[in-house]
């Protein structure tokens, strides 16, 4: 269950007249990736460190902190991407902010990349763009609801899309070409589509294709343009799609084709369309109108 924290928490937080309004709260997590929102007005973090990479994105207000010996100011919308073991502080710097932030173990990092010393990004504000957009998409993705389960083959593709945005943005930046073995990636395709409604596993995939994970990850988006996981995800709403569109409830057809729930259904549809499947289902329902 997602919890809130006292005013002193294990991540340095130290009190300072606290506001009702102020507070920290886990979302869900998986191994090596923990998630969590925080809303501050007055209270500040003294200095601390993490031993994991911590990667956010200031959601409201004005962050500061300071970091490798600068004051640094981070504004809505910008990421914040801190190294491990670096020694920082955070502070509202007007009247309060808001951020949603990743904490990813730098083991998860080092074998998204096949090993090697640990990519370290200089400049701790980044804008979403650029060459910093692949790990503002798998933050995004991380921290539209942080309180819903992520998946082994989700976690496995933000490791990936993280690790090598932070290459990408390190001083060793190293171009990565990935050349792709059609097999693997059509095996994958076919299992995904073949079992859309049933949970996946990253070991399944990798005992199927003969490869790890992260070279299926790579590979299943160079060949078809999206991850394993975001494509098994959309071929669930097909599946949804459909039998909503035969008639079946909301919730029978969420269950059918896999997701925990109607919300979760609703969650999920909302993201990829734009509606709700409710509004889809009465909107796709007129053309079967009499006189119409």
């Amino acid at each position: 269950m997602p919890r809130k924290l006292a005013p002193v928490d294990r991540y340095g937080l130290e009190r300072s007249g606290t506001s009702p309004s102020e507070s920290i709260r886990f979302g869900l997590g998986s191994p090596g990736l923990d998630r969590a929102e925080v809303s501050l007005s007055r209270t500040v973090f003294q200095p601390h460190r993490h031993d994991s990479y911590a990667l956010g994105i200031t959601t409201g207000g004005v962050q500061t902190f300071g970091y490798r010996g600068a004051r640094r100011v981070c504004l809505p919308g910008q990421l914040h991407l801190l190294h491990p073991d670096e020694l920082h502080d955070g502070a509202p710097g007007v009247a309060g902010f808001t951020y949603r932030i990743v904490y990813l173990a730098p083991a998860l990092v080092r074998d998204a990349l096949a090993g090697g010393s640990l990519p370290f990004v200089a400049e701790p504000v980044q804008q979403p763009g650029g060459a910093a957009r692949p790990i503002a998409a798998a933050l995004a993705r991380l921290l539209a609801d942080i309180d819903e389960p992520i998946g082994q083959l989700l976690g496995v593709e933000a490791a990936v899309a993280i690790a090598d945005g932070l290459a990408q943005l390190s001083e060793r930046a190293v171009s990565r070409t990935v050349t792709v073995d059609v097999r693997t990636v059509r095996l994958v395709r076919e299992y995904l589509t073949a079992h859309v409604s049933e949970p996946i596993s990253a070991a399944t995939l990798e005992r199927l294709a003969g490869a790890d994970r992260y070279t299926i990850v790579r590979q299943f988006k160079a060949a078809y343009g999206t991850t394993p996981d975001r494509y098994r995800l959309l071929r669930r709403l097909d599946a949804a799609r459909a039998a909503i569109g035969r008639g079946q409830s909301l919730a029978r057809a969420a269950v059918d084709v896999g997701f925990a729930d109607q919300s979760h259904l609703t969650r999920q549809f909302k993201r990829a369309y734009g509606m709700t499947p409710g509004c889809w289902q009465r909107l796709t329902s007129v053309r079967g109108r009499p006189g119409l």
